[in-house]
């Protein structure tokens, strides 16, 4: 049955107005990544320069004296975040968005984990378990009974360390209590505003580097560490591990944020391909309309002579 042309008209204004909501959710969104991006970009020279410095304190002698010491009830303690243990269980800090509207953002994040979950662990959820962060990530997990070791939702779309510290302050709690053995982070990297990729990196326990060159090895032995490198990395160690989080939170975030515009910038071309085919046929339907009118007319007036 022929849509009426009242039928056509309401299809026409209700795209119309899906298309300005999706429009404002566009420029939302833009203006939320244009304001990470510059945080982003701004942490990370803080972070890769706290990196550098535990990189270089880590070389050597001075790590293998750390990580051979006894557990201590600290859970920021160097022994307890740089020693080595049998891995019974792994952790997995997985970063997805509290809302959809987002493309691929989140499909892309849970199929990435599901197919770790396979190969490494083959498919045993009692080998692993899950700190979720987002509620797209926690109900998907929870829905296909995952072992979900803490979750954690509602992050500000522009996170700040404040933000981190609670995060940080129980995975470290859960490490030390011996609940897993190792944890990775996994999140959507950001590349560009139309490239995200999938990144896993390993955050406890810490490592020291295993291939150093001559120069890096110059370096760090011209480090000068008053008291000594011991008490020198027990004060940054913690800022270290919480810059990975936060760097990593602030990562996923703007990926998220890309991911919003380019879907809403998507939803909107679409609003507007749709509204230009329908108005074509609301013409054409019309024309057809006001023929048949005529030809009435024409019939009518002929009839009558």
């Amino acid at each position: 049955m022929a849509e009426s042309l009242m039928d056509i008209k309401r299809r026409i204004t209700s795209t119309q107005k899906t298309g300005q909501i999706t429009r404002a959710m566009q420029m939302v969104s833009g203006a939320k990544l244009s304001r990470i991006e510059k945080q982003s970009m701004a942490y990370q020279l803080y972070a890769s320069k706290v990196e550098e410095i535990v990189r270089h304190l880590t070389m050597g002698d001075v790590f293998k004296n750390i990580a051979a010491g006894g557990k201590s009830a600290d859970p920021l303690s160097l022994n307890n975040v740089l020693q080595v243990r049998d891995v019974k269980k792994t952790a997995y800090v997985v970063m997805t968005s509290d809302r959809g509207l987002v493309g691929g953002y989140n499909s892309n994040i849970l199929k990435a984990m599901m197919d770790i979950f396979q190969k490494k662990h083959h498919g045993d959820k009692s080998k692993f378990t899950i700190i979720s962060l987002g509620s797209t990530g926690t109900e998907f997990f929870k829905t296909r009974g995952y072992d979900v070791a803490y979750e954690y939702r509602g992050l500000p779309d522009i996170p700040t360390v404040e933000d981190v510290t609670p995060i940080v302050k129980t995975i470290l709690q859960l490490y030390q209590a011996g609940t897993f053995d190792e944890i990775f982070v996994c999140h959507n990297h950001h590349v560009n505003s139309l490239i995200s990729r999938f990144t896993s990196a390993k955050l406890l326990p810490l490592e020291a580097p295993k291939d150093t060159t001559l120069e890096e090895e110059h370096i760090a032995s011209e480090y000068i560490t008053d008291p000594n490198p011991e008490e020198v990395l027990s004060a940054i160690v913690p800022q270290f591990i919480e810059s990975l989080i936060f760097g990593a939170m602030m990562d996923a975030k703007t990926a998220e944020h890309a991911a919003s515009v380019t879907a809403m910038k998507s939803a909107t071309d679409n609003a507007d391909d749709l509204i230009s085919d329908l108005s074509l046929h609301y013409n054409r339907a019309r024309q057809a309309q006001i023929t048949t009118e005529i030809t009435e007319i024409v019939g009518g007036a002929a009839a009558l002579e």
